[in-house]
């Protein structure tokens, strides 16, 4: 397995749509850095939130998750309540070829504020936009920034291709829009 590096990310979506929309350059101006990197792409944080919040006291269940754990919210910051978590989505849309398998890992300029960012890997032939994580550690309030970066992906070739991808046996977040709740 290898990871692909700037080249191949650019012509995979440039070509083939892979991240749409694709910025070509690390774009780091007065915002945390985002776009194109030597082995990866820094995706953004859309201006959609799902704050987590237990006003309602419910047990947190993974096969019976209860949409009014969250709190919706829009702008262009998220204030993350201490020791609690928010759901996002990237600006980008991904579509991850037969072949590759993509992981992420989060911004050291949140990591080093206490904010660990969360994603599951990437499958073959997975699409859509990805559900973020943001979980604020601290016992104080965070701010997360929208449409700046949030998390890194690098992009990991396998030998051959797999046998069955994730578009093949139909998984139940495929080409999932918004943010996406758990499913069971």
């Amino acid at each position: 397995m290898s990871i692909m590096p700037d080249s191949w990310i650019r012509q995979k979506s440039l070509e083939d749509g892979m991240i749409e929309p694709f910025v070509d350059d690390q774009m780091r101006e007065g915002v945390i850095s985002y776009g194109l990197s030597s082995y990866g792409y820094d995706a953004r944080v859309s201006p959609e939130f799902k704050i987590f919040t237990n006003v309602n006291s419910v047990t947190v269940d993974p096969k019976d998750f209860k949409e009014g754990s969250f709190v919706d919210r829009e702008g262009d910051v998220c204030i993350i309540p201490p020791n609690s978590f928010v759901l996002a989505r990237t600006v980008e849309y991904f579509r991850i070829p037969r072949d590759i398998l993509v992981i992420c890992l989060g911004k050291s300029t949140y990591a080093r504020c206490g904010i660990i960012v969360n994603v599951t890997p990437l499958e073959p032939e997975w699409e859509g936009h990805v559900t973020l994580e943001f979980s604020n550690t601290t016992p104080l309030p965070a701010k997360i920034y929208a449409n700046e970066g949030a998390c890194q992906f690098l992009f990991l070739k396998g030998e051959y291709p797999p046998e069955v991808s994730y578009s093949d046996r139909k998984g139940k977040y495929m080409r999932q829009q918004g943010i996406t709740i758990p499913k069971l």
